[in-house]
């Protein structure tokens, strides 16, 4: 299981921001790189990653880095 700073890190690659540039606090609306291609990145991210399927619905209900760092590391 990673832990939330891995789980961080795979989003900031995924966003292609710099390495300790997101929090758990972070707010997705404040990233400007959270676009709909962001989204789907991290769509992939997921099943590749995690093997877990994220929905769109899901990803519309996360607010914060915290929240999807969260999903992912849930079992």
């Amino acid at each position: 299981m990673k832990t939330h700073q891995e789980i961080i890190n795979l989003l900031e690659d995924a966003l292609e921001l710099d390495t300790n540039s997101l929090t758990m606090d972070s707010v997705l609306a404040d990233i400007p790189e959270y676009d709909s291609m962001a989204k789907l990145s991290i769509i992939v991210l997921s099943d590749e990653e995690f093997e877990k399927k994220l929905s769109g619905e899901q990803m519309r209900a996360f607010a914060t880095v915290g929240d999807i760092v969260r999903f992912f590391a849930a079992g």
